[in-house]
């Protein structure tokens, strides 16, 4: 299936797991989102990938050798954990979990509303 973008979002989410994450830092697909004061229950995980490169100055803190493994595998506080998910209603959204700490006592990702797709019609 093929989509296109409809909306850009680009806005933090709160999100509901029916059993709590094992890992805190790779925690999967949710199973609910609020956005804008609704909750929209995510029926299906459309797809699933992962960017763990490093950014800016964390890009250049690391030996290659060591930066290409954690690439592959992602390290602590890098990366980003994207989903493609349909909801209830049928609206089809990209989000992710940014696993940059907030700050020193925050030290959890925080969840982001990327954008919001349609199935792209055939020609």
């Amino acid at each position: 299936m093929e989509y296109e973008p409809i909306a850009f979002i680009g806005e933090e989410i709160a999100v509901e797991f029916v059993a709590s994450p094992a890992l805190a830092k790779k925690p999967g697909c949710p199973d609910a989102m609020l956005w804008r004061e609704t909750r929209h229950a995510i029926v299906a995980r459309l797809a699933e990938w992962h960017d763990y490169r490093r950014r800016g100055r964390m890009a250049r803190n690391m030996r290659a050798e060591h930066a290409a493994r954690a690439a592959q595998r992602g390290s602590w506080g890098v990366g980003r954990d994207f989903y493609r998910v349909r909801t209830r209603e049928g609206r089809i959204f990209e989000i992710y979990y940014d696993r940059a700490p907030r700050d020193a006592y925050r030290r959890g990702g925080s969840w982001h509303l990327f954008r919001e797709l349609r199935e792209r019609m055939e020609q």
